[in-house]
């Protein structure tokens, strides 16, 4: 029965190119808590920390479906390699970018000033320019963050801020070693 599953004919996702348009279905959950948040504000912040906690949680295990996902797919692909490849890469810059806009619209949520000190010299029209545009702000730290780069400017100010960027750090520096794992099983299986 295993073998009848496994089998292309067989399986419920019979084309890579579903994979596109299924992933960004991560984000449904969030547009949800970002309506949430603009109806029910107060409630939202009485539970912040409670909610924060939790969007870590789902965007770590929603993370690691979509990589075993990218992987259970690509690997049985009929394709030409180089097709293959290309495929695994946009998917790959599309798991990364689900990942930083994610975090970046959590941090918006819980206000990224409450969570994040700037450690910097800023005048105060920067600094001005840079709170009136919280969620561009939200984005860099997100993405400093998850490429590793830690520029060190911002730094959590809160235990589920630590906790986030710690998440998001160990999901950036894996996410190399996880692509190139994939590139080496479809190349491995393409003939299978």
């Amino acid at each position: 029965m295993l073998n009848k599953f496994m089998q292309r004919e067989k399986r419920f996702v019979k084309s890579e190119k579903i994979a596109f348009i299924v992933l960004p279905m991560v984000l449904l959950p969030l547009a949800i808590e970002v309506v949430i948040h603009g109806i029910y504000p107060a409630w939202f912040k009485l539970h912040a920390d409670e909610i924060l906690i939790a969007n870590i949680i789902y965007i770590v295990l929603a993370r690691f479906t979509m990589l075993d996902t990218a992987v259970y797919i690509f690997s049985r692909s009929k394709n030409h390699v180089h097709l293959a490849l290309m495929q695994i890469v946009l998917l790959y810059l599309e798991v990364t970018v689900i990942t930083i806009v994610y975090y970046a619209v959590v941090y918006n949520i819980f206000d990224v000033f409450s969570l994040f000190h700037l450690n910097s010299q800023f005048p105060p029209e920067n600094l001005k320019a840079i709170q009136e545009h919280s969620f561009v702000t939200a984005m860099y730290i997100s993405a400093v963050t998850f490429t590793t780069l830690g520029s060190g400017d911002w730094i959590p100010q809160t235990l589920p801020a630590m906790i986030a960027v710690i998440s998001e750090v160990i999901l950036g520096v894996v996410q190399g070693g996880v692509f190139v794992a994939i590139v080496i099983y479809a190349h491995q299986n393409k003939g299978k």
